[in-house]
């Protein structure tokens, strides 16, 4: 299993249009990925219901988690967009 770290960026945290920009990246991906906040249990970072009640804000630390073919590279794209202020792309 390959598990990264990443900062959240987007001003309002992993809310409404940063979360759903984030969802749509996560089902791109050819591996399951889950995401935890805080040493919480493993959520589906597919789930809109997983990500909103995650509250992740704006600096919040979470970590995504992956396992199979694929699972460095698409947790590299995930980590850089998380990484990424989601408010300011259009």
């Amino acid at each position: 299993m390959v598990e990264r770290n990443a900062t959240i960026a987007s001003s309002v945290g992993l809310h409404a249009r940063p979360a759903g920009l984030f969802i749509a990246a996560v089902n791109t991906q050819s591996v399951t990925v889950t995401i935890s906040k805080d040493g919480s249990a493993p959520m589906n970072a597919a789930s809109i219901l997983s990500i909103m009640s995650l509250g992740a804000a704006h600096g919040d630390v979470v970590t995504l988690a992956a396992e199979g073919d694929g699972a460095e590279a698409a947790l590299a794209e995930l980590v850089a967009l998380l990484e990424t202020d989601l408010d300011a792309v259009e």
